[in-house]
């Protein structure tokens, strides 16, 4: 994995270039919770979305961008859209460098998250990564659409009995 400044031209290759926006919605935090992305290459499009009935909002950003990561075939150069400062700012200040030298714990504690952090980490190993931030609920066309998927899926993760995931929906992307 490599993480690119956003205006940095040098980490363009001959990959596929992917635009991955993403979202995360719970109701309570914790309580149930939907994720989704849209991944955009070329003229093709694909949006992926699921749910859990017991979580918290950070878990499902770490997911809609797990699960998007997840959908690709192949290395790519991926611009990553989201709303999540939580994300954004741990691969640019590169805190997950930190953490992982540390047995994944701060002051003796577990860092939370440590397990869909250690799974985003090993999904994004090869690609090249670049991140932009939007201000949720602002007007942001991609932005509004993936916080509607999540909303739905929360919405039907609320329905499921607390041991249940709803599953990704979506297939993957080509």
């Amino acid at each position: 994995m490599r993480i690119a400044s956003s205006g940095d031209q040098r980490h363009m290759t001959d990959r596929k270039q992917v635009r991955l926006v993403t979202d995360g919605a719970c109701s309570g935090n914790p309580g149930p919770g939907g994720w989704a992305c849209l991944l955009t290459y070329g003229a093709h499009t694909k949006e992926l979305s699921g749910g859990s009935p017991a979580t918290t909002n950070n878990r499902m950003e770490l997911t809609a961008l797990l699960e998007g990561l997840r959908a690709l075939k192949g290395p790519c150069d991926v611009h990553v859209v989201s709303d999540s400062r939580y994300i954004i700012d741990t691969f640019e200040q590169q805190w997950h460098v930190k953490w992982a030298q540390k047995g994944w714990k701060k002051g003796g504690k577990p860092i939370p998250n440590h397990d869909l952090w250690q799974a985003l980490l090993s999904a994004a190993k090869p690609h090249t990564l670049t991140f932009e931030w939007v201000r949720g609920h602002a007007g942001h066309p991609e932005n509004e659409r993936v916080d509607r998927l999540a909303v739905q899926a929360r919405d039907h993760a609320a329905t499921l009995p607390p041991e249940a995931s709803a599953p990704a929906e979506g297939g993957l992307f080509d």
